[in-house]
C-alpha cells in the first residue's frame, strides 16, 4: 500500500495564505452579514454578565436573556432616537448656522487682510452648509433599513446569549489539550473585560462631554455626546474625530475662545477618564502594539465600514484567538507580540516600554 503523500510545510503555508486572501475578499463581499454577526457577538459580551447574574439569582435562562435583551434593545433605540432627533434639529437650524459661519469667516478675512494676506476670490458665502447636510442625509441609512438592521442584530444577540453558557463544554469536546481550553478561557475573560470596561468608560466620557457642551450652550450637544460615546471605541483617533464637530460649532457660536474651551474640555476628560482605563489594563498586561491596533482599524474599516472601525480591537482579538489555537498559525501571534495574552506570561522586558492599549 502506497504511503499517503504529505504536503511540505512551506506548500501548506502558501495554501493557507491563499485561503486567507480569499477569506478577506469574502469578508468584504458579505460585509453586511459579517457586521451583524460581529456587532451581535460584541453586544452579547457586554450584556452576558447581566444575564449570568440573573441566572445565579434563580431566574430561568430564557427569562434572564429576555429581560436583559429587552432592556438593551430599549437603550439602543433610545440612542438611535437621540441621534435622529438631534440631527433633525441640526438640519432645521442650518440657516442660523450659515449666518454664524458667514460672520466667523468674515472675521478671518478681515484679520488676514489687515496683515496683507490676499485670499483671492474666496468669500464667506463660498462654503454652503446646506449642501454638506444634503450629502450627509443622502448618505445616511434610512429609518426602515436601520430598524431591519437592528432587528437582525437583536435576534442574533439573543440566540448568542442562549448558546454562550454551552460554549466551554463544546470547546472541551473539540480539543483534548488542556492548555488550549485554558488559553481560550483566559482570552475570553480578557476580551469580555475589555469590551465592558471600554463601554463603561465611553458612557462616562460621552455623558460628561455632552453635559459640558449642553451647559456651555453648544448646538446639538446631545448628538456630540452620543457621537463621543460611539467613536471612542476607535483607538487613538476616535475621540479626536468625535470632538471636531463640537469644536466647529463652539467656534461658530462663541468664536476662537469657545473652540479653545471645548478643546480644553476634551483634554481634561481624556486625562480623567482614560488614565484609569490605562491603569486597569496595564495591571493585567493587556498591551497590544500600536501598529497592530492601527492596522486593525484600517482593515476592519475597509472591510465593514464605520462599524468595523468602532469594533476593530474586539474583532482583532477574536481573530487572534482563532490564530492561537492553530498549530500552523500560532507563530503569527508571536511575531505580532501578543502571544503573552494567551499564555499568561508577562510581557518581555524589551517590550515593556511600548505603548499600552488604552484608547
Amino acid at each position: 500500500m502506497a504511503d499517503t503523500p504529505v504536503i511540505p510545510r512551506s506548500a501548506g503555508t502558501i495554501l493557507l495564505l491563499t485561503a486567507a486572501v480569499f477569506l478577506i475578499i469574502g469578508v468584504q463581499a458579505i460585509a453586511y452579514i459579517i457586521t451583524i454577526i460581529a456587532v451581535s457577538l460584541i453586544l452579547a459580551m457586554i450584556i452576558y454578565p447581566a444575564t449570568k447574574a440573573l441566572r445565579s439569582r434563580g431566574f430561568p435562562e430564557i427569562a434572564a436573556v429576555g429581560a436583559v435583551a429587552v432592556i438593551a434593545s430599549l437603550v439602543v433605540l433610545l440612542i438611535c432616537y437621540l441621534v435622529f432627533f438631534s440631527f433633525e434639529n441640526l438640519v432645521s437650524a442650518l440657516p442660523l448656522y450659515q449666518q454664524e459661519l458667514t460672520i466667523r469667516l468674515s472675521e478671518i478675512l478681515t484679520l488676514l487682510a489687515r496683515y496683507g494676506i490676499d485670499t483671492g476670490s474666496f468669500s464667506p458665502s463660498s462654503i454652503n452648509l446646506q449642501g454638506f447636510a444634503g450629502f450627509l442625509s443622502s448618505s445616511a441609512i434610512s429609518i426602515a433599513d436601520l430598524l431591519l438592521y437592528l432587528f437582525f442584530i437583536a435576534v442574533t444577540t439573543i440566540f448568542t446569549l442562549i448558546e454562550a453558557p454551552r460554549m466551554p463544554e463544546r470547546i472541551q469536546r473539540v480539543t483534548n489539550r488542556p492548555e488550549t481550553v485554558e488559553g481560550f478561557s483566559r482570552m475570553s475573560r480578557f476580551l469580555i473585560d475589555f469590551v465592558i470596561v471600554r463601554t463603561e468608560a465611553n458612557l462616562v466620557h460621552g455623558f460628561l462631554f455632552g453635559t459640558f457642551l449642553w451647559v456651555m450652550g453648544v448646538h446639538a450637544a446631545v448628538l456630540w455626546g452620543v457621537l463621543t460615546f460611539l467613536l471612542s471605541y476607535i483607538p487613538y483617533i476616535g475621540l479626536i474625530v468625535a470632538a471636531l464637530p463640537a469644536i466647529f460649532f463652539a467656534w461658530l457660536q462663541f468664536g476662537l475662545w469657545g473652540a479653545i474651551a471645548v478643546i480644553a474640555a476634551v483634554a481634561v476628560l481624556n486625562a480623567l477618564v482614560e488614565n484609569p482605563i490605562f491603569a486597569h489594563f496595564a495591571s493585567r498586561r493587556f498591551d497590544i502594539p500600536a501598529l497592530v491596533v492601527i492596522l486593525s482599524v484600517i482593515f476592519w474599516g475597509w472591510a465593514l465600514g464605520v462599524a468595523g472601525m468602532i469594533f476593530a480591537v474586539p474583532l482583532t482579538l477574536i481573530v487572534l484567538m482563532i490564530i492561537q489555537f492553530s498549530d500552523d498559525w500560532a507563530w503569527v501571534n508571536t511575531i505580532l507580540g501578543v502571544d503573552h495574552l494567551f499564555t499568561g506570561e508577562q510581557t518581555p522586558p524589551a517590550e515593556r516600554g511600548r505603548p499600552k492599549l488604552h484608547r
